[in-house]
């Protein structure tokens, strides 16, 4: 039984207003619109770099219950849930089914071996590109007016980390620091210059 770990961040505008626990980003929010009419926080995910939707409805007590860090022994009941097997559908050409129900073990077990095998390939580019994408979708949603905005998406996806640290340095504190985590595995380290 694990538990997963959930972080979040939200801003409001290009201000950083809460970093932390879903129960604890949703406890902030709820207590700064309290009476107040400027615009809703957007609240980040910091594995993803997605925009998430925080349900605020409800007393202190309901949020800290709806938020609470839950374990993911609750799988579906299809296939082998007690090895987290989830069902899911596969569209493929008859030829690459027949290929696949040849192989020792089956479809299943050949489509599991093929994935592990590209997984294990290119680990250090797939953190990449997955940082460069939770780092853009970050930075297109909060950052777009910034001064040097457009040179710092080139220099994330040029690869070029040295310069997308010196163009971000002057932006808004937590936008800052939020896009330097998120960006943490997008580089070479050679590339960063720290």
């Amino acid at each position: 039984m694990t538990t997963i770990r959930r972080h979040y961040t939200a801003f409001v505008g290009t201000r950083m207003l809460a970093s932390g626990s879903p129960q604890e980003v949703a406890l902030a929010i709820k207590r700064h619109r309290t009476g107040r009419t400027e615009r809703q926080p957007l609240v980040f995910d910091h594995a993803t770099g997605r925009q998430i939707d925080l349900d605020l409805s409800g007393s202190e007590d309901e949020i800290l219950e709806r938020y609470e860090e839950r374990s993911t022994q609750t799988m579906a009941a299809r296939g082998r849930p007690s090895l987290g097997v989830v069902a899911r559908e596969v569209t493929l050409l008859p030829r690459h089914w027949d290929w696949l129900n040849a192989q020792p073990g089956g479809a299943s077990v050949a489509l599991r071996r093929l994935v592990d095998q590209a997984r294990h390939a290119a680990p250090l580019a797939d953190r990449m590109r997955e940082a460069r994408e939770a780092t853009y979708r970050f930075l297109n949603a909060v950052a777009g007016n910034l001064p040097d905005y457009e040179e710092a998406l080139r220099a994330l996806f040029a690869g070029d980390g040295a310069r997308f640290d010196a163009l971000i340095r002057g932006w808004p504190s937590g936008v800052n620091l939020f896009a330097m985590t998120l960006s943490q595995d997008a580089f070479q380290e050679a590339s960063r210059g720290r």
